[in-house]
């Protein structure tokens, strides 16, 4: 068996996203209105340049998802079933009460001035960075935790099938969740933008990959496919991403020169919300339902992960390119990566906590 590697993109996807600020901000300080031409070209208030980045953001991870595998899922349904209720009925409300408390209370007056949004609306700028943790809170799991999952030593295989119904999921709760919660921020929901959002980085991406996926295995087969196709698709998807924060920074630059702890705010409730997802989900709730070590650790991984792929999209089309919203989902990418392999290791070291006939005869 061919050992999984990360790729040079995802191994320094923290650095990559760093270097992507600093570009962002020469770009704007250099040609500020290169970013924003960009933006103007739209329908809609859909950025065309920006839709095309974050379609090729979307579509490599989707047409990976294997839908044969979603039917067998009914064969564990305790995994499956602990991440659907950490992923739409714990993480989204929790994620709102951890980010109001901190943006919203405890650093506001660190987080002054105002900004205008996409649809013309002035709001205060701790409003909008919580509209983007929102934005994470309710989008469940990116691809890549599939690969946190394989360096656990997780269950390959249900791991996949927990990220294709979830991301499935994505089509019926993102935008009814996300509307509910940030109307109660305070924040203006056009539903027709975020149905928009939905159809066009979720479903459509979701269509095109089923549909080519389908196609590639009639007639190329699954070796070509995983071997030669994911091989030259993968990195597509970072790339567009990176090429997306780019064009987000430039926006972004002035206000970050000058509040540079910013970003630092903003990853505080980030990183206290996907510590307490983690280990809810996995030292209270897997060893309540006595889930083997190769099921808890995936689960917890998937809980504690976040869809920023999407978060980023939506923030851009519902509230703008050079919106707070759009910076705080960056923020969420910028931390992921190093947050995921710190927890990926806390799996290992405590794999332990999941022999129960050997706890059962320690207690005896």
């Amino acid at each position: 068996m061919t050992e999984k590697k990360l790729s040079i993109f995802e191994r320094y996807l923290t650095v990559w996203v760093l270097l992507c600020i600093a570009v962002g901000i020469t770009l704007g300080k250099l040609a500020p209105q290169f970013a924003a031409t960009l933006n103007d070209f739209s329908i809609y208030q859909v950025s065309i340049p920006i839709a095309v980045c974050l379609f090729f953001m979307m579509y490599p991870i989707m047409v990976k998802i294997d839908f044969s595998q979603v039917i067998k899922s009914a064969k564990t349904p305790k995994p499956v079933i602990l991440t659907l209720v950490i992923n739409w009925a714990i993480k989204p409300f929790t994620m709102f009460g951890i980010a109001y408390f901190f943006l919203g209370y405890l650093f506001k007056d660190l987080l002054p001035g105002t900004e205008i949004l996409a649809n013309g609306e002035e709001v205060e700028l701790w409003r909008s960075y919580i509209a983007g943790t929102i934005l994470l809170g309710i989008a469940p799991c990116t691809a890549m935790v599939l690969m946190w999952s394989y360096l656990a030593k997780g269950n390959d295989g249900l791991t996949l099938v927990m990220v294709a119904i979830n991301s499935l999921l994505m089509l019926l709760f993102y935008g009814p969740l996300g509307s509910l919660l940030l109307n109660v921020n305070s924040m203006p929901v056009p539903w027709q933008t975020m149905l928009l959002s939905v159809s066009i980085y979720v479903a459509l991406p979701l269509v095109a990959g089923y549909f080519s996926r389908k196609w590639i295995l009639k007639y190329k087969g699954m070796t070509w496919f995983n071997e030669q196709f994911l091989q030259w698709l993968n990195p597509v998807s970072i790339t567009a991403l990176l090429i997306t924060l780019v064009l987000l920074f430039s926006f972004k630059g002035e206000v970050i020169i000058n509040n540079p702890l910013t970003i630092l705010w903003i990853a505080i409730p980030l990183f206290i919300q996907t510590l307490f997802i983690f280990s809810i989900g996995y030292f209270i709730f897997a060893r309540w339902l006595k889930l083997s070590y190769k099921d808890a650790a995936p689960a917890a991984l998937i809980g504690a992960s976040n869809h920023f792929e999407v978060a980023i999209a939506t923030a851009v089309i519902i509230f703008g390119l050079s919106s707070g919203a759009a910076l705080a989902t960056v923020v969420g990418v910028l931390i992921e990566v190093p947050l995921m392999l710190m927890l990926v290791a806390l799996c290992k070291r405590t794999r332990y906590l999941f022999d129960y006939e050997q706890a059962e005869l320690e207690e005896k």
